[in-house]
C-alpha cells in the first residue's frame, strides 16, 4: 500500500471505529454469564437475557445519573441503519483501497440509504457479503473422471482429419455412428466439441511455433 493510500485509510478508520463502536454499544444485544455450575465433570451455564451494553449501564446502580442521561441522548440521536450503512461504506473504501483503488475521501452515502435498506431484505441471497471477502481461485482440474470415451477411436479420427481438416464434430460423431452404430450416442457431441477443440489448438501452436524455428534458422543462415 503506497504512502498515500496508507493516509486516505487512516482518515477512514476513525470513521469505522466510530460508527461501529456506537452500533455495538447502542444496538447490537449480547448475552452475559449469569452463573455457572460445575456437577462432577457437567458445567451448566445460564445467562441473562440478551441486551445491549447501554441498556445495561442504563440498568447498574453505580453509573451516575448524569451519565445515564447523556447516554439517552445519545441514543435519541442515532438511526441503527444509517450506522449500518455507514460502517458498509467505509469497509468498502478500505477493501478498495487494499485493492490498489485510490478514492478521495470517506464516501457518504445518506442518498442511497433508501437503496442499502431494500438490499438487505434480498442480502442473504448473495451468501458471503463481507467487503473484504475474497473468493480463493478454483484449482483447475487436469484429471478426468470418467473415461474418455473415444480413446480408442482417436487415432481413426486424427487419420480423417489429416484429410479433411475442416470437418466439424458434428460430421465426424454421424461418421462414427455410421461406422459403429450403437456405441457413440448423440449426448457424446459436446465431449468430441472439446477434443476437436483441443486438437485444433495443438495443432494451431505446432504451426506457429515450427514458423518460428523455420524464420530464426533462416536468419541464422542469412547472418552467416
Amino acid at each position: 500500500m503506497a504512502a498515500s493510500e496508507g493516509i486516505r485509510a487512516v482518515e477512514a478508520l476513525p470513521a469505522l471505529y466510530r460508527a461501529s463502536r456506537l452500533f455495538v454499544n447502542f444496538f447490537q444485544p449480547s448475552f452475559k454469564l449469569k452463573e455457572k455450575k460445575r456437577e462432577g465433570s457437567r458445567v451448566s451455564k445460564r445467562y441473562h437475557a440478551p441486551e445491549t451494553p447501554c441498556a445495561r449501564l442504563l440498568q447498574s446502580t453505580s453509573v451516575p445519573d448524569a451519565m445515564k442521561e447523556r447516554l439517552r441522548a445519545v441514543a435519541l440521536t442515532l438511526d441503527p441503519l444509517r450506522l449500518l450503512d455507514e460502517i458498509r461504506t467505509v469497509q468498502h473504501q478500505l477493501a478498495g483501497l487494499a485493492a490498489g483503488a485510490t478514492p478521495h475521501v470517506v464516501p457518504h452515502r445518506d442518498g442511497e440509504l433508501d437503496q442499502f435498506l431494500k438490499s438487505l431484505a434480498t442480502a442473504w441471497h448473495d451468501g458471503e457479503v463481507r467487503p473484504t471477502h475474497r473468493s480463493e481461485p478454483k484449482a483447475r482440474r487436469d484429471w478426468r473422471t470418467r473415461k474418455d470415451p473415444f480413446v480408442d477411436v482417436w487415432p481413426r479420427i486424427l487419420a480423417w482429419l489429416e484429410n479433411e481438416p475442416d470437418r466439424t464434430a458434428t460430421e465426424l460423431l454421424l461418421r462414427l455412428q455410421a461406422e459403429q452404430p450403437g456405441i457413440f450416442p448423440a449426448a457424446l457431441l459436446r465431449t468430441l466439441q472439446r477434443r476437436l477443440s483441443l486438437w485444433r489448438r495443438a495443432a494451431a501452436r505446432k504451426l506457429v511455433f515450427t514458423a518460428d524455428i523455420a524464420a530464426a534458422a533462416h536468419d541464422v543462415a542469412g547472418s552467416n
